[in-house]
Order: C-alpha cells, then sequence, then structure tokens
C-alpha cells in the first residue's frame, strides 16, 4: 500500500501556541475557499486536548471572522460513547472552546450520539447525516485529526477491524484496553477528504509520530498511516517536542 509520503507537508513549529495557530489559520482559509467554491464548507473536529487551544483560535478575531459560518457544516472524527455532557466528551471540548463562541447556526452542527444505547445504531444514523451533507462516498473540505501515543488516529486503534474498512462511513468500535465503545469515521471518509491536519504536540507522542513518519508502512500497527488521500493533501503540523525523534 502507497502511504502517500510523497504528498505530505511537515511543519515544525517552536511550541504547542504556533502549532495551534497554523492550523487555526490553515482552516479559517481552507473553509472560506469551499464556500466560495461550492457554497458549503464541510469539516471534521478532532477529539482529545491537544486541539482545544485551536478551537479558541478560531473562535476569536481574525480567524472567527474570515469563516461564513453559516455555510459550514461541523462533523466529528470520533466520539467516546457518554453523554455530551461528559468531561470526556469530544462534542463536549469542542461545543465550550468553539461553537459557543461563533455565529453557525445550531443545524450545521452534527455531533456524534455518543449516549445512545446502541453504539452501531448511533453509527448508523451518523452516517446517513454524513451522506446527506457530503454526498457519498462523503468528502470533507477538511479533516482534522490527532495522534494517540500508540499511533492510533480518530477511534482506529492498533489491530481494529475498522481499518480493514471499505464500505462503511461510520464505524462502532470497542476499545480492548477499556473496554468502552466509540464511533468513528472510517478510512474511506478519512481519505476521501480534500485536506488532513495532523495536529500532533507534546513529549508523549514523539516515538507514536516516529514511527508513523518514518518506520515501516504498517497502518494496522500504525493506524495513523492509513490516512492518505489520493486526491487530498496530508498536512503535519508539530511543535517541536513531539517531532524530536524525527529524522
Amino acid at each position: 500500500m502507497a502511504d502517500g509520503r510523497a504528498s505530505r507537508k511537515i511543519i515544525i513549529c517552536p511550541h504547542a501556541e504556533q502549532a495551534a495557530d497554523m492550523g487555526a489559520r490553515r482552516i479559517a482559509v481552507l473553509l472560506a475557499t469551499a464556500v466560495a467554491a461550492r457554497g458549503r464548507g464541510h469539516i471534521a473536529l478532532a477529539g482529545g486536548r491537544t486541539p482545544e487551544a485551536l478551537y479558541r483560535l478560531l473562535a476569536d478575531a481574525p480567524y472567527r471572522d474570515q469563516i461564513p459560518w453559516d455555510s459550514v457544516e461541523i462533523f466529528w472524527g470520533d466520539e467516546r460513547c457518554v453523554p455530551p455532557d461528559h468531561a470526556e466528551s469530544n462534542y463536549r471540548m469542542a461545543h465550550e472552546a468553539l461553537l459557543t463562541r461563533v455565529p453557525i447556526p445550531p443545524g450545521n452542527v452534527h455531533r456524534m450520539a455518543g449516549e445512545a444505547e446502541d453504539p452501531a445504531g448511533a453509527a448508523d444514523d451518523y452516517e446517513r447525516a454524513l451522506h446527506q451533507a457530503c454526498g457519498r462516498p462523503p468528502r470533507l473540505d477538511v479533516c482534522l485529526l490527532g495522534l494517540g501515543p500508540d499511533a492510533h488516529t480518530a477511534s482506529l486503534f492498533p489491530g481494529s477491524p475498522v481499518l480493514e474498512e471499505r464500505q462503511r462511513s461510520v464505524a462502532a468500535v470497542r476499545t480492548e484496553k477499556s473496554h468502552t465503545w466509540r464511533l468513528t469515521l472510517t478510512p474511506p471518509v478519512l481519505n476521501a477528504a480534500r485536506y488532513a491536519i495532523f495536529l500532533v504536540c507534546g513529549a508523549d507522542k514523539a516515538e507514536a509520530l516516529r514511527v508513523v513518519l518514518d518506520g515501516p508502512v504498517e497502518p494496522g500497527r500504525y493506524p495513523a498511516q492509513i490516512v492518505h488521500p489520493p486526491e487530498g493533501r496530508v498536512e503535519w503540523l508539530l511543535d517541536r517536542e513531539a517531532a524530536r525523534l524525527l529524522k
């Protein structure tokens, strides 16, 4: 399998704050460009703590004022199966840091129903919403992604059967470590994105980043390697601590 390394762009910033600022700047331009070209802009947000600073920057001038929020559709790359007000909810973090602070219509925000009793049914519902907004197969303008210390991205974990998914756009996955359920976009959706942006910061991500970018191509072990959109671009925004082991 090709790993898309020829089309990737790696930017190393001195600190996490600069990486977040560069990510916010890039997203603002990409969404404005998408709306100008196609009338709508579609983005999938990442969870975890790393993108919170980026979301807060997007909610402030000048980036907030560059984005035509009434024409932007918000999705998520993955979600833990918890209620939307739970401390570990990806939706809650983005809602507090970004969505309550920008003039986006509520109908443009498509959260994953992590609180649903049936995760597979919630995945089906989200897939329908994604297809309705972005077509089939869905093509997001921007997909913001993170990287876990085990080299996972979204909720695509090492050894997961979802890494082999080629038809479904959204899947329910059970994590082996915590024995909990998550909802996630699948590889076909990530690889249909016009622009995939990885935001990776912190020394605890350095080894995972090294194997993903410089190691052997084994997406079954290093799932982030599976993201290589053939008709899109991949950009890695890193701080110096995360990048310290790269060649």
